[in-house]
């Protein structure tokens, strides 16, 4: 933890801890802290840092930077070093410690969190400090007196005062000036090579060992040093000061311009209502394929080209369309491997989710999509990847996503942007921490699946974008089911429930046997006409046209007359050449039976085989008589065999070519398909997917209300301080000392463990305060702070 961000933290109104914490949702998430102490070790974590620096704008991280560079950077200097007035830098500086990544100290200068310093090894391309160089073990007394001959500097003194005077020395630029007119020639290009292309550079060895060389006169000077042979580098001071005065830092506090153009709203927001319901619509009907198709897996995982394109050829949809749906309801976990059937089938929760309304089953769909790892319309040298296949960008492909969201919902309403490579400049801007070649390369990807989904119409984001491009910064873990999700953001709520308030859940009936929706059809209505007749168009205006084959089709799927026609009437009016098509194929339908068998039994003696019909304990093999000599079983030969061997008779199996095979057991091959692969790489089966609960854990706390309860627990950490111990001791009575001692850590320390109470409960516990003899904690089971009074714990230990 930093002692000068506690300390800081200490001196803040509400207001702005309110704006830290809204702006690090990471440092009030379950179990939130209860003292500024423990806030500032979560807002110094170094991976929370990297997490808040990734939504920072460009001048924040030049900035950044530009304080690595300089010692004891105060604003003042700040400004004067990238050279624009101190009143430009306020707005950076202030989005720098509302993220509690900077912070100002007590004598003016801006203070950095250790994990912004550990992200730049070489800020603007320069060194390490003089003082990492002077005070390494490899300098002896005798180089540090040697060093101060060469500068003209009193060789006598200390260690420390002689390495003051030399990064004096060195800092000052017309003081370098003067010690580089004696140098030997070369020298100068020799040191802006390292000044500016530095600050590690490979060398000849050899020449830092060779007399009259610039690199020996260099390093004799303290200006170059070698951690090894061939490889130099130049401090921070000197290559500042070879690059002059004149020499300021990139800021860049304007955004590059999107080029936009005018486009009609309300035709954008027609747009958005008529692929909103496409898009739920398509997903049944594509979870519905492969429940009566499960689909394979490439032994090297994903979903093969072929299938794809059988998929989207079976539902009506395009290849591209279908890429994209596959890889939502695979995240989504309506889409699953199954084991049994060797494929990937429609999981439990997609039970659950046709049962929705259908704006729920949007927010779904686009949930899933939002936290995606995987880009399916991403092409890699002209070709798209394999579905559902292994993505090595994983997470950045979903901030590539939500940064070009929030930069098109930066645009004002009724516009589009004119050209994409000014979007990914100003993409670039907002956030400069994406892989820029990544960024290029996805973009017109995240584009393309966002006009699939409703989410732009016309290069605008329609309402239903703006609403999900609004949760660029929730808190919460985007992977994680056991809090609330973008789904139920109340601006999406409103926004999805208008997308699909024009669906139609009607059709008319044609005497030409066509059915027409002037419309998007509902799900359930595109269901239906999709399973009796032949989808002809789409758009606007969707048209079915019924015929023998789909009624047929609707048959074999174990529908009769009189239901269709009962559901079809509840859609509209059906004329008199549909019912009697229908009433007609369902006449004919069953002419011929197909049965399926098992396997075949003969004999010789109608007489056995009589018997084997009609032996009650070969009931379940589902044995009937065909001829007086054959008999069929509805299992399979191995069941069938073992069942009469155990029951007195001695069979042999036949293969196809009418002799007797004799098999020999190997040893199970193991499945080489590749499982389907879940957000941040964990493969997972059918049974992953199937959650213990459906709860929620509590929401965390209001940022402004949390941040008054802390300030007023500064106030009065004083005077809890020295109590813990006593308090524990007096009311504790049933725990041995050192049990005792490990309930102090849990206050003072915050550290977990677990305990137990008089009735036998257990609870792990973190994060305690005391309230007379009363222990405040938060319990990891319950996913909430209770009291556990002190008295009634008679265990407690050490939870890892």
């Amino acid at each position: 933890m930093d002692d000068h961000l506690l300390g800081w933290l200490r001196t803040l109104e509400e207001d702005r801890l309110g704006r830290i914490l809204a702006n690090r949702p990471d440092a009030i998430a379950a179990p939130w802290p209860r003292r500024l102490d423990t806030l500032a070790q979560r807002l110094g974590n170094g991976f929370a840092v990297m997490e808040a620096m990734r939504g920072l704008p460009l001048p924040c991280l030049e900035l950044a930077q530009a304080c690595l560079a300089l010692r004891e950077a105060t604003p003042e200097r700040l400004a004067a070093f990238v050279g624009v007035p101190a009143a430009e830098l306020t707005p950076w500086l202030d989005r720098l410690y509302d993220h509690a990544l900077a912070w100002p100290g007590a004598d003016g200068v801006v203070h950095l969190a250790e994990g912004v310093a550990r992200w730049w090894t070489a800020p603007l391309g320069l060194g390490e400090p003089l003082d990492h160089y002077l005070n390494s073990w490899t300098i002896s007394n005798d180089m540090l007196r040697a060093l101060a001959r060469n500068l003209g500097l009193p060789p006598h003194g200390n260690k420390r005062r002689t390495i003051a005077r030399a990064a004096e020395t060195l800092g000052d630029p017309d003081r370098l000036d003067a010690l580089l007119r004696d140098a030997p020639d070369g020298t100068r290009p020799l040191l802006d090579g390292f000044a500016w292309d530095g600050p590690v550079r490979d060398v000849e060895g050899g020449r830092f060992v060779m007399p009259g060389t610039p690199e020996k006169w260099a390093a004799d000077h303290g200006l170059l040093y070698r951690p090894s042979w061939h490889v130099a580098e130049m401090p921070r001071e000197v290559a500042l000061c070879l690059r002059g005065p004149s020499y300021h830092p990139p800021f860049t506090p304007d955004a590059p311009e999107i080029a936009t153009l005018p486009v009609d709203p309300e035709e954008a927001d027609h747009l958005m209502t008529l692929a909103a319901p496409h898009v739920v619509e398509r997903c049944a009907a594509l979870l519905d394929n492969t429940s009566k198709v499960p689909l394979p897996l490439l032994k090297t995982g994903g979903v093969g080209v072929r299938e794809v394109r059988r998929v989207a050829k079976e539902t009506g949809c395009d290849e591209d369309e279908t890429r994209l749906l596959l890889e939502i309801c695979a995240v989504a976990r309506l889409l699953a491997w199954d084991e049994q059937s060797a494929g990937m089938v429609p999981t439990e929760r997609y039970d659950r989710w046709r049962l929705d309304e259908g704006s729920v089953r949007l927010r779904v769909l686009l949930s899933a999509w939002w936290r995606m790892e995987r880009s399916s319309l991403r092409k890699i040298d002209g070709k798209y990847g394999t579905v559902l296949g292994d993505d090595q960008s994983g997470s950045a492909v979903a901030r590539v996503r939500r940064a070009v969201l929030s930069a098109l919902a930066a645009l004002p309403s009724g516009t589009a942007f004119a050209g994409q490579s000014g979007l990914v400049r100003n993409v670039h801007w907002n956030a400069p921490l994406l892989d820029q070649a990544l960024l290029t390369e996805c973009a017109p990807a995240v584009l393309a699946e966002a006009r699939l989904l409703g989410l732009l119409a016309n290069d605008t984001l329609t309402d239903l974008g703006r609403a999900l491009a609004g949760l660029a910064g929730s808190a919460g873990d985007e992977n994680d089911d056991t809090v609330p999700l973008v789904e139920h953001d109340p601006a999406l709520v409103e926004a999805s429930t208008r997308a699909l308030a024009s669906v139609r859940r009607s059709a008319l009936f044609g005497p030409d046997l066509t059915a027409v929706v002037t419309g998007p059809p509902s799900a359930e209505l595109a269901a239906l006409l999709d399973r009796v007749a032949e989808r002809e168009s789409r758009g606007a205006a969707s048209v079915w046209r019924f015929s023998t084959e789909s009624v047929r089709r609707a048959l074999d799927r174990g529908f009769d007359a009189d239901e269709l026609l009962d559901e079809l009437a509840g859609v509209g009016t059906i004329p008199q050449p549909l019912e009697y098509l229908v009433r007609d194929t369902a006449r004919r339908h069953g002419e011929v039976t197909v049965s399926t068998v098992g396997c075949v039994v003969q004999a010789s003696d109608p007489a056995l085989l009589a018997e084997i019909a009609s032996h009650r304990r070969l009931a379940r093999l589902g044995v009937r008589l065909l001829a007086p000599t054959v008999l069929v079983s509805s299992v399979g030969p191995e069941p069938t065999l073992a069942a009469l061997r155990e029951n007195g008779y001695s069979p042999v199996a036949v293969s196809d070519t009418g002799e007797i095979a004799i098999h020999r057991t190997r040893a199970e091959e193991p499945h080489n398909g590749k499982l389907i692969l879940l957000p941040g790489g964990q493969v997972a089966e059918l049974s992953d997917f199937e959650a213990p609960h459906q709860a929620f854990a509590e929401p965390a706390p209001d940022p402004h209300e949390h941040a008054r309860r802390l300030i007023a627990a500064g106030r009065n950490a004083n005077e809890q301080n020295g109590r813990t111990w006593a308090v524990i001791g007096r009311m504790a009575t049933r725990l041995a000392t050192a049990q005792q001692s490990l309930l102090g850590f849990v206050v003072d320390r915050g550290v977990r463990a677990g305990i137990t109470l008089t009735d036998g409960l257990t609870a792990t516990i973190s994060h305690g305060e005391l309230r007379g003899g009363v222990l405040d904690a938060w319990c990891e089971e319950a996913g909430d702070y209770l009291e556990f009074p002190l008295a009634e714990i008679v265990e407690v230990r050490g939870a890892y």
